[in-house]
């Protein structure tokens, strides 16, 4: 918390989607939250939808926002983000590293460009690293020390849809890294999480209503679920005291073709 009592949190790809659900769900909550994102003009379409949230919420006046363009693959802008943020708030509270790519749909393993795969691999992990790192070191060094940090996995961390090598390759590795946070940062009062996400209603799973392909080669409607619901659970996660920490999380639409057979 800063001088005045708010937490300070930043939240990697708040300008859509999951990333905007928990951005505008944390500031509704009290948070002082810095919005990063590579679109200046969708960062700020996030922290318009949370001022509006703030003066329907039941929940508290909330806290500031900082719009922050940044393209996680690139060391010298998360190195900029998290000097901004420090600058404007003190101190660092919690990271949901939430940034990621899916990558070309649908394109046979064969196929797969390997200039896809490098992007895939620079945003979906090397981005989390990078994020994670500069979080890491500003957690330790502060004073109170310590803070969270909260992985966007996916149901791809744990089994891949067809034709999804590289997003499934970093996810995985994601899991990884989450472990190695949790270990690493138990000195210095650093807790890490994952929470892992299947078919949540954003814009990234709106063709899930007309058709996935599936393992057997055909192509089905799937259910989603509502992305507030993914907010509330990182928003739970966030808010627990630094001795408690919720190591993986599950969250899916109930009904998805993940659990047994489908």
């Amino acid at each position: 918390m800063d001088a005045l009592g708010t937490r300070i949190a930043v939240v990697t790809g708040a300008g859509s989607g999951i990333g905007r659900a928990v951005a505008v769900e944390l500031l509704r909550s009290g948070w002082s939250v810095a919005l990063a994102g590579r679109r200046a003009e969708r960062l700020e379409e996030t922290a318009a939808r949370a001022r509006e949230a703030r003066a329907e919420g039941p929940d508290g006046p909330g806290g500031g926002t900082l719009c922050l363009p940044t393209d996680v693959a690139r060391p010298e802008d998360v190195a900029g983000l998290f000097a901004a943020v420090r600058a404007q708030f003190g101190r660092l509270d919690l990271l949901f590293n939430n940034a990621g790519t899916f990558g070309p749909g649908g394109v046979p393993f064969e196929d797969l460009p390997y200039e896809a795969w490098r992007h895939v691999v620079g945003t979906n992990l090397d981005g989390a690293f990078l994020c994670a790192q500069a979080a890491y070191r500003q957690m330790k060094e502060q004073d109170p020390q310590g803070g969270r940090i909260i992985n966007n996995g996916s149901i791809s961390a744990h089994t891949p849809r067809p034709a999804s090598a590289a997003y499934t390759a970093t996810k995985h590795a994601l899991t990884g890294l989450t472990k190695s946070l949790s270990l690493d940062g138990r000195p210095y009062r650093i807790a890490c999480g994952q929470i892992d996400i299947g078919n949540a209603a954003t814009d990234m799973t709106e063709r899930m209503a007309t058709g996935a392909l599936q393992a057997n080669g055909e192509m089905a409607p799937e259910p989603v679920m509502d992305v507030e619901d993914v907010a509330r659970t990182v928003r739970h996660m966030a808010e627990l005291p630094l001795e408690a920490n919720v190591q993986f999380a599950t969250v899916l639409a109930t009904a998805m073709p993940y659990v047994g057979r489908g």
